[in-house]
């Protein structure tokens, strides 16, 4: 990992740089130029399209019959994995659910005054879309994290689209973690190509009012292009996360965690404290603890590459760095961590104290791991069950609170030149009927 030291360098500069490495949309013309071409492709041949990217992409030779997953295979799903896998899967939503119930907008009380009664109506999206990534891992936890925060809310319909191997299977975990989060359709379909099924439906997968979950460059660049035509949750990049740590942090813990976030390969792992006794002990470890891990030599390249120690000059230092970089996953480990909480403007999710590593958040602690990274934390939060609620607000007025009101509406809609809007109060108040 680089060290640096900010009375050595301008680290506004080295920070810009950081920010930088975190976005994900920096120099990707070329790859929009194809994400484009698949959606338009996919709007017009559909099915045929899918195939044909499927083969193109996956190397699978799927039909359209062979899109969705059939009953038979997770059933066989279920054959594969071990009963405490699904114990733990159902623990976990449980956590979930329960959280997420708990933070559920509820209905507000009417705002009434004057004859004016002011409600608002919040209601769940009709139909939702988990798209869940292939690659070298199953993702079970995405599955659940995106999934249950949108059945919380009361969605009827969500569906999940997620890319096949090569013989056209899906790891028995990722089936079995969709059957019980109450998915009922899974297709296998990945890439930009499942994206623009999603927002613009074809034969034989239907159109979602929104679409959620991560993916790679071209996934997220396809979920910016279809916004309009359907919601999106996010466009998030690699998974990152910075700790906050003094003089009492176990070095062994903090080492721990910056690996489990360079595991991701890609995952950014940034250390900013104040004691160099703790950066010294703490790369003693990383060289200890990363030869046990499986993933030994892509952890080790992406800390080289994407791994950075920021030693600064004392805990408030600490807490402005970490407010610049507005971090993804911010985990405090600290003596007193919950004091410096009062501090922290910008995180998508902070872990207070020794015991609590990211890797809670990531399957069963309950806030969903979907959460804004390359500094977008900033100003957007977390997915939530609130993220599938949609509000609307009611509004009625009595024929004396419109009259009480005509004098400053017609002022303002005179002002801008729009008289119908003026005539439309007027033509109530002149009339003498009720209705």
């Amino acid at each position: 990992m680089r060290i640096l030291r900010t009375w050595e360098c301008k680290i506004d500069k080295e920070i810009e740089k950081c920010k930088q490495q975190l976005n994900i949309l920096s120099g990707v013309s070329t790859n929009r130029t194809t994400v484009l071409k698949i959606i338009n492709d996919v709007k017009k041949h559909k099915d045929k399209a899918l195939a044909k990217y499927s083969k193109l992409y996956d190397k699978a030779f799927l039909s359209p019959k062979d899109f969705r997953v059939k009953d038979n295979e997770i059933e066989e799903a279920y054959r594969k994995i071990s009963l405490p896998f699904v114990k733990s899967i159902q623990r976990a939503i449980t956590n979930i659910w329960t959280y997420q119930e708990h933070i559920r907008i509820s209905k507000v009380s009417p705002l009434k005054t004057g004859g004016i009664v002011l409600d608002t109506l919040y209601s769940p999206l009709e139909s939702v879309g988990v798209y869940v990534p292939g690659g070298a891992a199953s993702y079970p936890s995405t599955v659940l994290m995106n999934a249950i925060p949108a059945r919380a809310a009361g969605v009827n319909k969500i569906i999940m689209t997620t890319p096949p191997s090569k013989d056209g299977a899906i790891p028995p975990e990722r089936l079995v973690a969709a059957k019980e989060a109450g998915i009922r359709e899974i297709y296998k379909v990945g890439g930009a190509q499942a994206v623009a099924a999603l927002a613009f439906g074809t034969e034989t997968i239907p159109k979602v009012d929104k679409i959620v979950g991560p993916g790679n460059v071209f996934v997220t660049l396809a979920k910016k292009e279809i916004f309009g035509y359907a919601g999106i949750d996010m466009l998030a990049g690699p998974s990152e996360v910075l700790i906050i740590a003094d003089d009492h942090a176990n070095p062994s813990f903090v080492a721990s965690d910056l690996l489990s976030q360079a595991e991701h390969a890609p995952g950014i792992s940034m250390l900013v404290t104040f004691s160099e006794l703790l950066v010294e002990q703490v790369t003693s470890e990383l060289n200890r603890q990363i030869t046990k891990l499986k993933r030994y030599a892509d952890t080790k390249r992406c800390l080289k590459k994407f791994g950075v120690i920021i030693l600064a000059k004392n805990i408030d230092e600490c807490v402005e760095i970490s407010n610049k970089l507005a971090p993804e996953h911010l985990q405090i480990m600290t003596q007193n961590p919950r004091a410096l909480l009062c501090n922290i403007k910008h995180a998508g999710a902070i872990f207070l104290g020794s015991y609590t590593p990211v890797a809670l958040g990531d399957y069963i602690a309950g806030p969903s791991h979907v959460l804004p990274t390359s500094g977008t934390a900033r100003f957007s939060s977390g997915l939530s069950v609130n993220d599938f609620l949609k509000r609307s607000s009611v509004i009625t007025y009595s024929r004396s609170a419109l009259k009480t009101a005509y004098n400053d509406l017609a002022e303002i809609s005179g002002a801008e030149g729009l008289d119908a809007h003026t005539r439309s109060v007027q033509i109530r108040l002149n009339s003498r009927s009720g209705f």
